[in-house]
């Protein structure tokens, strides 16, 4: 089997790449990016990405990227679309020619080459704000995304446009996964970079060091009962976190096992991942500061996120906190009962690996991460 990763070397692509080097049916691996690994000292070519042979492709291009998708996906098997540009936040038209209509480029090649199975990567963000009695939803829930998020409203324009390619197209395969959160440690310097900025880089460091510690000691010590100290110092001293929104995370090693078992049993339809039940804020102070957390007004937040967007403090905009406060807590039984998958990292561990990887700014040998 041949099979083609469009986005192989960003932080989903390099645990893509390992699940298909360990999979006997895949016979060979084309890896696409617009910065492609190479050994000439800008990014050095380790384990997985030689596994795979590489084409350049850059799917903002205007002219050249049919070409250059012709070449990447001829004689394929099936074609993994993993790129989505989430950078410049405050620039939704880039983004949108990127992830929609870069989709939209990788879609018509798979079907110009026939290409039997296109996989793509939606998220959880496809879905429309979740049921009042915050119940988790499976894949029937309506996929319109969240209002204010360009995000979550491209992948639901990039969905409906599979719709309508499945339903013109009835030979092709069409698989969607959405994933919960994707986080890991190689990623930490990407995410710090994407999400926080340099001040929000510098904040939290602040929080988990010295000063963080004293500041610890100082709530330890203004409670009430003044409890023991716990035996190891905690991250951080306290959470802050919006009232009332839930999280759920995944690591990328465990969205790949899902993407392995869809490629090899050619499996159609949507996919949720994610493990069973969300993380409130309450659940991350127990983590991450000794039970200490700060709930904060969803409203008030949005409003400072804005202003901090703004003025440019952090690069990313309101609708991050929109989609997050969309209620979306899936049920991800479908993928357990088809693709036989579970996660094998618990919630915990993964938050507590990739904000290692933030505050050490640690990197996989890969453009994208690396810089």
């Amino acid at each position: 089997m041949r099979v083609v990763v469009v986005g192989a070397t960003g932080n989903v692509g390099m645990s893509v790449l390992r699940a298909l080097a360990a999979e006997p049916v895949v016979t060979s691996v084309v890896g696409v990016a617009r910065r492609v690994p190479r050994t000439d000292g800008s990014s050095t070519v380790t384990p997985p990405f030689d596994t795979a042979e590489w084409v350049r492709a850059d799917l903002a291009a205007e002219g050249a990227v049919a070409q250059q998708l012709d070449r990447a996906v001829a004689g394929a098997d099936v074609v993994i679309h993993l790129v989505w540009a989430i950078q410049p936040a405050r620039e939704p038209d880039v983004l949108h020619h990127v992830n929609v209509d870069g989709t939209r480029a990788v879609v018509d090649a798979v079907l110009r080459h026939r290409v039997p199975h296109l996989l793509f990567m939606s998220a959880s963000g496809v879905y429309s704000p979740g049921p009042a009695d915050g119940h988790a939803v499976d894949e029937d829930w309506p996929t319109r995304g969240v209002p204010g998020s360009s995000y979550a409203l491209d992948k639901a324009e990039v969905e409906q446009l599979l719709d309508e390619v499945e339903a013109r197209e009835p030979w092709l395969t069409v698989t969607r996964l959405r994933p919960a959160i994707m986080l890991q440690r190689e990623a930490g310097a990407e995410i710090g970079r994407y999400f926080l900025g340099p001040v929000g880089r510098l904040g939290l460091k602040v929080a988990a060091g010295p000063v963080g510690q004293v500041a610890s000691g100082l709530l330890r010590g203004w409670q009430a009962d003044e409890p023991p100290a716990p035996a190891e110092p905690p991250m951080f001293p306290l959470v802050p976190f919006p009232a009332g929104v839930r999280l759920q995370v995944l690591h990328p090693d465990d969205t790949a096992s899902a993407v392995r078992a869809a490629v090899v049993g050619r499996h159609r339809g949507a996919f949720n991942l994610a493990p069973d039940g969300a993380l409130t804020g309450q659940d991350l102070a127990d983590l991450l500061a000794d039970g200490r957390v700060l709930d904060l007004p969803v409203g008030l937040l949005r409003r400072g996120l804005d202003l901090a967007s703004r003025a440019r403090l952090v690069p990313i905009d309101a609708g991050w906190l929109d989609m997050a406060a969309a209620n979306i807590v899936m049920d991800a039984a479908r993928a357990r009962d088809v693709l036989r998958w579970q996660p094998t990292r618990t919630q915990d561990e993964v938050l507590l690996d990739v904000l290692g990887g933030v505050l050490d700014g640690t990197h996989a040998d890969t453009p994208p991460l690396s810089k």
